[in-house]
């Protein structure tokens, strides 16, 4: 199972060897649909923290952080082009692709997490699948009689909370899981292939995990997280004449 990155902006120097990524076939996946996803996506490569594992993050259009561990040895900290990666993976290559570290610039979760919920994969790939056919419907028929524009309909429905969860051992403050990070794990393939005998079993769990900020859904084959909104309030310094 796939847990959280670690946080913080230091970087370890990778070597210039190579990738270090030996699970070709989980890497592969992972990359393969998030390149579809976004062509130019960078992925980020860092040791998991376990013996033999490297951890591949990237972040997909709708500001979802996805994650998967695959078997490796990295030797640091480093991110490369998604699409550069996936071909040298198909070639059978072992050479590191042109570094884009700069091409970066999102925090990872915090190591340390906590489960809140756990929730049936067949039940969030059904939310999923619910979304797709709404945005489908609206597009085509509008909605209440208007027509709507796809984007603003597609932002609407990611923003809608999926599943909410009300700690009560101990009790807690409710988690919001919105659809965007259901649809990163769906659309990331976490849940597994439907009918693949290879995959996940169709029971497969999903645990709902909080850090900090952080909201996370964490599957067999990988995890999306995702950043809560800080809450800005905005306090003059001094009176203003007209209040």
């Amino acid at each position: 199972m796939t847990g959280p990155g670690t946080a913080g902006p230091d970087r370890v120097a990778a070597s210039p060897s190579g990738h270090g990524v030996t699970g070709v076939a989980d890497a592969g996946a992972f990359l393969a649909r998030l390149v579809r996803l976004d062509r130019a996506a960078p992925v980020r490569l860092r040791p998991a923290g376990a013996p033999g594992r490297v951890a591949l993050f990237a972040r997909l259009p709708w500001q979802v952080l996805v994650a998967r561990t695959v078997a490796g040895a990295a030797a640091g900290d480093v991110t490369v082009g998604a699409a550069d990666l996936l071909a040298e993976l198909e070639r059978g290559g072992a050479t590191l692709p042109a570094r884009r570290d700069a091409q970066w610039r999102w925090p990872l979760p915090p190591t340390r997490s906590e489960s809140v919920e756990v929730l049936p994969g067949v039940e969030l790939r059904r939310i999923a699948d619910a979304a797709a056919g709404t945005l489908r419907t609206a597009s085509e028929q509008g909605v209440a009689g208007r027509a709507v524009g796809q984007r603003a309909l597609r932002d609407a429905l990611l923003d809608h909370v999926a599943v909410l969860v009300t700690p009560d051992d101990p009790p807690g403050p409710a988690v919001e899981v919105p659809q965007r990070l259901v649809q990163g794990l769906v659309r990331m393939g976490f849940l597994g292939a439907v009918g693949d005998p290879a995959g996940p079993p169709a029971r497969s769990e999903v645990q709902v995990r909080v850090a900090g900020r952080w909201v996370g859904l964490v599957a067999p084959y990988g995890a999306a997280w995702l950043q809560k909104a800080t809450d800005l309030a905005v306090t003059p310094l001094t009176p203003h004449p007209n209040g």
